[in-house]
């Protein structure tokens, strides 16, 4: 009888382990809950919170005609309704992103350029360019990043992209849609965040709409930065 509780016992811890170290991703009600408790609190026991929005020219601020709307461009519109939620918040938010740039160089900038800022939250936006390169190169870029990050207890959410009006986003063959896949499997394996706009801008995309969010035949225009924005702040509800 011994014997057959110990086996017994054996499988429900195995079928336990292996229910918990199962991929999946983040849960958004408590992610972040620690963040959201810092930005709760007033002075003079307050600190500095950093949002760094590492990536390419969409969270760096371009729009049409290369000209740079930052105080319209989703990491400032984040600021902006973070800042309804949280009014005795000092948020910094720090962009290092590069218009033009992928994952692949951005990565080898990461620890000089990123991680300096000492991030309290790390937002990743490179799908968008990354898809011109091998996405098994890519995917070792993002983990690095990640990887990088949870080492020293950063907290992650990686972005799915905006879209291409050149790409038809509803065929599910278009070049995107591998590194979607890519991007939730990655916030999955590493236990993140991930913020969907690519799902959003489907959506509107569906209705026939999607040109009413960009700017450019690849940057959107503040309906599609407050969409991605919108996204965003679902990780900051309290």
């Amino acid at each position: 009888m011994t014997k057959i509780f110990l086996f017994f016992s054996l499988l429900t811890g195995l079928s336990f382990n292996a229910k918990a170290q199962s991929p999946s991703l983040a849960d958004s009600a408590t992610y972040l809950s620690d963040v959201k408790k810092e930005l709760m609190v007033q002075w003079p026991k307050n600190r500095t919170i950093n949002l760094v929005f590492h990536g390419h020219s969409v969270p760096a601020g371009y729009w049409h005609d290369h000209e740079v709307h930052t105080l319209e461009s989703y990491p400032n519109l984040v600021l902006a309704l973070l800042k309804k939620q949280y009014p005795y918040a000092v948020i910094n938010v720090i962009v290092t992103a590069i218009g033009g740039e992928n994952a692949i160089k951005g990565q080898t900038r990461f620890e000089q350029e990123v991680l300096v800022h000492k991030p309290d939250v790390l937002f990743i936006d490179y799908a968008l360019n990354d898809r011109f390169s091998d996405i098994g190169n890519v995917k070792e870029a993002w983990s690095k990043m990640v990887e990088a990050a949870l080492a020293r207890n950063i907290k992650v959410i990686l972005l799915t992209p905006s879209p291409d009006q050149r790409l038809t986003i509803l065929d599910p063959a278009n070049p995107l849609e591998p590194h979607v896949q890519q991007i939730h499997q990655l916030a999955k394996q590493y236990h993140v965040g991930l913020a969907d706009p690519y799902s959003q801008f489907k959506r509107v995309a569906k209705g026939g709409e999607l040109a009413n969010y960009m700017s450019h035949v690849n940057h959107p225009n503040r309906a599609g930065h407050d969409l991605i924005a919108s996204e965003i702040v679902k990780w900051f509800t309290k």
